[in-house]
């Protein structure tokens, strides 16, 4: 059974990601309401959050290179990062995030050994899910079967976006909305994915709740009609 997918964003008034001053601690303070047993982030939306290059690690100690026990009272979620191609070699930074307990890497068949050799010399959990690419709509799957995964937020950028949209394993969509205009032509978007050929093929929603916070800024729920 696919746990309960939620994507969740910040966005300019014009739809865009980047370039405007988000709230921040209203945006955590909003996902943590969420109460979701994992939270699923692209591995390029780790590598930006922490400043750090694909492929390039950062300082490690000894407790880096020792198992890490997980309370089981522990209620916070657990981080899932696709990252079948191994670019995301910063783990000890990761585990610092006060509001994960645990991580889990999907990786496929077509990762090389050499990384998942990097996750085991440091106890970072993963599963091989997929051949060429991770299987996300499998991968959600095992999530609920093996760790008991009901609920899942997923904080990333739009192509992560796009894919499970695409692939029809989202139930809602949250935007936070912020009152400002950006501009530009870059691509920055909450879902990016291939150019559809015919309007037949958009995704309906509808409107769940609306919420107006401080400073004008709205937050937005959908639900995605399957």
């Amino acid at each position: 059974m696919l746990p309960k997918v939620i994507i969740y964003n910040a966005v300019s008034l014009d739809g865009r990601t980047t370039g405007f001053n988000a709230d921040s601690e209203l945006y955590y303070e909003l996902a943590s309401r969420l109460k979701v047993d994992a939270v699923l982030m692209g591995s390029e939306t780790v590598l930006t959050g922490f400043e750090a290059r694909p492929f390039h690690g950062c300082p490690e100690d000894e407790e880096d290179f020792k198992p890490r026990e997980v309370d089981p009272a522990d209620e916070r979620p657990i981080l899932v990062v696709p990252d079948s191609r191994g670019q995301v070699r910063i783990w000890s930074k990761v585990r610092e995030m006060p509001y994960i307990r645990d991580i889990l890497v999907l990786c496929s068949r077509s990762t090389p050994q050499e990384y998942l050799d990097f996750l085991d010399e440091r106890y970072v959990k993963y599963m091989i899910i997929g051949y060429e690419k991770v299987d996300l709509g499998f991968a959600l799957e095992e999530l609920n079967t093996q760790f008991g995964v009901k609920s899942v937020r997923v904080d990333s950028g739009g192509i992560l976006n796009g894919v499970l949209i695409r692939e029809g394993l989202v139930d809602e969509v949250h935007v936070l909305i912020h009152p400002e205009l950006v501009g530009g032509t870059s691509p920055s978007s909450i879902y990016q994915a291939p150019d559809l050929e015919s309007d037949d093929a958009t995704i309906p929603v509808f409107l769940m709740d609306l919420e107006k916070l401080k400073n004008d800024t709205l937050l937005l729920k959908y639900r995605i009609f399957k």
